[in-house]
């Protein structure tokens, strides 16, 4: 009898705000350890925390791009975290509970088995804690007090996802939308994007089973490898008649594998209370229309649009994963018909997409421009140019030679499309392979990919394929 894997996602976006929560204190990343911690994030005596506007702006700007105005309550309430770790220096943590600033919500994700709908539970305003550093000490840790303070939105996913790719995509759409609306950074290796994964196992139909709750997973493939080894490793102990215990658990990349970190605790354990010194935070209809009013068209109706010109889904995924993308595209079909928006897609998505992946470079810094690899695009369609020489052509470009019209005429890479020219060359090319010719009229379709060959080889690559292609099936069956 199968499992159905069940997995709910946590993520927690800092906002990008120069400021902290509830302080003035700088989030600038990188500075020396406990250098940006002030009394108010360490709650000296008689400091008083002050909420952050620019953090609850970004919040609303996130409940409007997730679900509307519906989502996004007028009131909320900062409450207390009690517990007690190390890097909180508080001994409580200044979050939301009952009542969060954004309440429901969807995430539409795309997949293989097709679209989704992903429903979120909440997205809540709180405070990040301090971190521990574990590294060049022997016996003690350190502790590095510069994130305590630092806004978060910490947003809540319900338990629909059913495998790792689903949760994958999901994270990945999440992770655009903030960058997309401008609200986080998304930069996964200082810590300004991560996500808790809520695993469990069950008999298809059957009730939810116990989860464990995968922490601080900062990056794509971490979280799908670290949530398939999870879920194996609860399937193996209920077939061996064992029972899951619900606990916090932490993914160690080297051995690609997870391991208990603390029993997990229930809500009642943190004894969330309002914070006495924050009053209810009070939304205004006129504020939330002013911010909605400054919203970009938002990935989802982008990629619609990319989808109307005839452009497969997959391609309009990767077109709106990020506002540059999506950008660069618009600027290279610049009115594209239906029939050339999904060639310059496949330009994108294939030949610039893996310099910019070899190069570690985001779109914004590709070294080959819209207009350019438009130019480009339009030489093969134009017939100038084969598939080959215009990835030559690309190399060139992406190098700093020049534009594509420049470098075609400096390497002489102009293909030769004269029908007349390449029926004499295809000509001699048959009446010096009799063999070949045999070979093919016996059935041997080989024999008709090596005459192709030596047709190109003769023109030292520069004949149109398609024509070559043409004209040696009409001389052959004659």
């Amino acid at each position: 009898m199968s499992w159905e894997i069940v997995i709910g996602l946590e993520t927690h976006a800092q906002l990008s705000t120069r400021s902290k929560m509830f302080s003035g204190g700088s989030t600038a990343f990188g500075a020396p350890p406990n250098t940006q911690a002030n009394a108010v994030d360490i709650a000296l005596p008689g400091v008083l925390p002050v909420a952050n506007r620019g953090a609850v702006e970004r919040a609303i700007r996130f409940g409007l791009a997730v679900g509307g105005e519906k989502v996004i309550n007028r009131r909320s309430v900062f409450a207390r975290k009690n517990y007690f770790y190390p890097d909180l220096p508080k001994g409580y943590q200044i979050s939301q509970y009952e009542l969060p600033i954004v309440k429901g919500g969807e995430i539409r994700i795309l997949t293989k088995s097709g679209e989704k709908t992903v429903r979120l539970t909440r997205a809540h305003l709180e405070e990040d804690a301090g971190k521990s550093l574990h590294e060049n000490f022997r016996d003690v840790s350190g502790i590095d007090l510069n994130r305590a303070g630092v806004p978060l939105l910490e947003i809540v996913s319900e338990p629909d996802m059913r495998s790792a790719e689903e949760a994958v995509a999901y994270a990945k759409a999440l992770h655009a939308l903030v960058r997309w609306i401008d609200i986080c950074d998304g930069n996964m290796q200082e810590g300004s994007f991560r996500c808790d994964a809520n695993v469990s196992v069950r008999r298809p139909g059957a009730p939810l089973g116990t989860r464990a709750e995968i922490k601080n997973l900062n990056s794509f493939r971490f979280l799908e490898r670290a949530i398939e080894f999870e879920a194996k490793r609860q399937i193996e102990i209920l077939e061996d008649g064992g029972k899951i215990v619900q606990e916090t658990r932490l993914y160690d990349p080297d051995k690609d594998e997870t391991r208990s970190m603390r029993i997990k605790e229930e809500a009642h354990d943190y004894r969330y209370f309002p914070d006495p010194d924050l009053p209810p935070l009070e939304v205004s209809e006129k504020w939330i229309d002013e911010i909605k009013a400054k919203l970009p068209e938002l990935p989802e109706a982008k990629r619609r649009k990319f989808i109307d010109l005839g452009i497969s889904p997959a391609q309009a995924n990767l077109l709106t994963s990020s506002i540059q993308t999506t950008n660069y595209a618009l600027l290279m079909f610049g009115g594209a018909s239906k029939a050339n928006a999904p060639v310059f897609a496949n330009w994108i998505s294939g030949v610039l997409s893996s310099k910019l992946n070899e190069a570690n470079l985001d779109i914004s810094e590709s070294r080959v421009s819209a207009d350019q690899l438009r130019r480009l695009a339009d030489r093969v369609e134009d017939g100038t140019l084969s598939g080959k020489m215009a990835k030559e052509v690309f190399d060139a470009m992406w190098a700093g030679e020049g534009t594509a019209d420049e470098i075609i005429e400096k390497r002489g890479l102009k293909q030769l499309s004269d029908s007349g020219a390449i029926e004499k060359i295809v000509d001699q090319v048959l009446a010096a392979n009799a063999k070949q010719v045999e070979d093919y009229r016996a059935g041997k379709e080989k024999a008709f990919n090596s005459l192709v060959g030596q047709v190109m080889k003769a023109t030292q690559g520069k004949a149109n394929p398609a024509q070559v292609n043409e004209i040696l099936k009409r001389k052959l069956a004659g």
